[in-house]
């Protein structure tokens, strides 16, 4: 009998493959030239196996959720309120979540409006449509070096021009972004925006003094430069401190971007924007044309669970663990790290930012610790202007205690070796620079 009916097509040789990618390339918009994927993607398929202790991804813990509970409340919005979270809604989200939104925001000291807050697909969608929305191709945005790499991704991809400004153990240097705003404006260049991760800051573990944030203020609102606050973490505190956002000192100059992917659950993907109202109002046209509107099923079960559980509790236990992972990790490199190696102590988040000795590169070294069953995420990735080679970004959210130890061991071992190779043949790899890639789940 024949088949020629059903004869499944031939998949296309890689050569065919190449030659139809080549003849799409001439088609490309010129701002996808710098769009690259992340260069650590393809490591961390190894990365993730399970004989692999990975410091790298900030995954959040999300073992410590109450899944049997949320089961059966997502179980009754579906039976009672289906008709409703499975149908289109607003392009600004739900208004229930809205209000709840602003209470969460009101822990640290942010009055806001409902009306002010844009529920989003996650804050990576709130950066991207801030950044489409202020940002012509050659404007200059101004961002912690280093910074965090889905930022640098979507400032990239419109063309923007990031200039780093330096950071200490007490976050963005003043007198650094005063240097850098007047060496921007002698080039004849306009800086449109300050992107900053002031709380627990992602790689750098560090956060901005309270003294510092006043008057990193005043010198934007002086120059006429928005300033985007990034707070995914600010929540996640292990001393107690509770930091004023720098929305709650400045309603008028600052975006505000959150997230429940940190204290609840990153698949969901809800996050949120505040900004004045002027702003919100682009930034509803921006979302409609993007995405429509938010997944509203994923709004509800926000909603939900923020009104039936102990939500202020759950933050609590995470951030217990978290502290716990955190005195691992700190108490392992003391332990394990060679001479040479300094790194931040941070008081809340997911993340340590470590130096290494002099010599080692750290983008050059990954594939030999992977190789050693360990991983982590290079620094050069975090900047845009090709630093970060003596840098790691190490997580200690999602491991156990018991594993980030093993886990610094073999790095320490790893560093070691490359020590003995510097010292041998004077050199332990090439180095490489890196710069703006898009963002993954690796490098959350």
């Amino acid at each position: 009998m024949s088949d020629h009916g059903s004869k499944q097509p031939t998949p296309a040789e890689p050569q065919t493959e190449a030659r139809n990618l080549d003849s799409y390339r001439a088609h490309y918009a010129q701002r996808t030239a710098g769009m690259t994927a992340s260069e650590i993607r393809a490591l961390f398929s190894v990365a993730s196996r399970p004989e692999v202790v990975s410091l790298a991804g900030g995954m959040p813990n999300i073992a410590a959720l109450p899944l049997e509970s949320l089961a059966a409340e997502v179980s009754r919005l579906i039976t009672v309120d289906g008709q409703t979270a499975l149908q289109y809604g607003s392009a600004q989200g739900i208004p229930e979540l809205r209000e709840q939104i602003c209470e969460v925001m009101a822990l640290e000291g942010i009055s806001a409006h409902p009306d002010d807050v844009m529920v989003t697909s996650g804050s990576q969608m709130a950066l991207d449509m801030v950044t489409r929305i202020f940002c012509d191709p050659g404007d200059v945005i101004l961002a912690e070096g280093p910074s965090y790499v889905g930022a640098l991704g979507s400032f990239n991809a419109y063309q923007a021009e990031v200039v780093h400004v330096p950071m200490d153990e007490e976050g963005l240097q003043p007198q650094a972004l005063r240097e850098a705003i007047a060496a921007v404006t002698a080039q004849g260049k306009r800086i449109k925006l300050l992107y900053t991760i002031p709380n627990f800051h992602n790689p750098g573990g560090i956060t901005l003094a309270i003294p510092r944030r006043s008057e990193i203020l005043e010198i934007c609102r002086e120059h006429g430069i928005l300033v985007v606050e990034d707070n995914p973490y600010g929540l996640l505190g292990f001393d107690g401190t509770q930091y004023p956002a720098l929305r709650s000192l400045d309603a008028d100059n600052v975006v505000y971007l959150g997230s429940f992917s940190k204290t609840f659950a990153p698949g969901l993907r809800v996050g949120w924007v505040l900004a004045p109202h002027a702003v919100r109002e682009k930034l509803v046209l921006t979302a409609e044309s993007a995405t429509l509107c938010p997944p509203t099923l994923n709004q509800m079960v926000v909603s939900r669970y923020l009104s039936t559980h102990d939500w202020r509790g759950q933050i609590k236990i995470y951030r217990e663990q978290y502290r716990e992972r955190r005195d691992a990790m700190l108490s392992s490199l003391e332990q394990h790290m060679p001479e040479g190696c300094s790194w931040t102590r941070p008081d809340g988040g997911f993340f340590v930012w470590l130096t290494v000795p002099e010599g080692i590169d750290t983008k050059a070294m990954l594939p030999r610790a992977v190789t050693r069953r360990v991983a982590y995420v290079s620094g050069t990735g975090f900047y845009t202007n090709g630093h970060g080679s003596k840098q790691m970004r190490l997580s200690f959210c999602y491991p156990t205690p018991e594993r980030i130890r093993e886990g610094v061991r073999r790095l320490a071992n790893t560093m070691t070796e490359e020590m003995e190779l510097i010292k041998t043949f004077g050199t332990a790899g090439q180095r490489t620079t890196s710069g703006p890639q898009a963002p993954s789940p690796d490098t959350a």
